[in-house]
């Protein structure tokens, strides 16, 4: 286990990390069990929650009616990793909550996406056919690299061991 300022440290780096991205890469599993990989625009709230706004004539969105689990991916850029067997990247495991339009959360996280996201939104909005899901973290891995292995617990990502096996 890292010393806890190291800790700190990390998870302050894990959730830095992250905060640079606009999409996430996003794995989900049919009803039937094929896999899927997709992905969306996000957002994320202060308690570290993230949020899609995406159609139900996505795959991703019919598996996530079916099947809330989902496994969300952040990565470096090819360009900007010394080593692309190394590369930097966050992987994320998730529960997914559809957030009905009457909730009073619904038109202030759209607000927020609207704003982070220029006026698209606005017209999304205006489609019976998408939906706001919200992705509780449960657990995670952070990797900086080679033998740099961290795993995360919870929304904030704290970093709970150094994984060596």
């Amino acid at each position: 286990m890292p010393t806890l300022s190291s800790s700190q440290a990390l998870q302050a780096e894990a959730n830095a990390f992250l905060e640079q991205f606009k999409t996430l890469l996003l794995a989900t599993v049919s009803k039937d069990g094929q896999p899927d990989c997709s992905y969306a625009p996000f957002l994320r709230d202060e308690q570290g929650h993230l949020y899609v706004f995406v159609s139900e004539l996505a795959q991703h969105t019919k598996n996530l009616l079916t099947n809330p689990r989902a496994s969300l991916m952040f990565t470096a850029a090819e360009t900007d990793s010394k080593n692309i067997f190394a590369r930097q990247r966050l992987t994320l495991e998730t529960q997914a909550t559809f957030i009905p339009r009457e909730n009073p959360d619904w038109p202030a996280m759209l607000d927020q996406m609207e704003a982070r996201f220029g006026n698209t939104i606005e017209l999304l909005k205006s489609l019976p056919d998408f939906h706001l899901i919200r992705f509780e973290v449960l657990s995670g891995n952070y990797v900086q690299g080679f033998a740099k292995a961290y795993a995360l617990d919870g929304p904030k990502l704290k970093v709970i061991e150094h994984r060596r096996s």
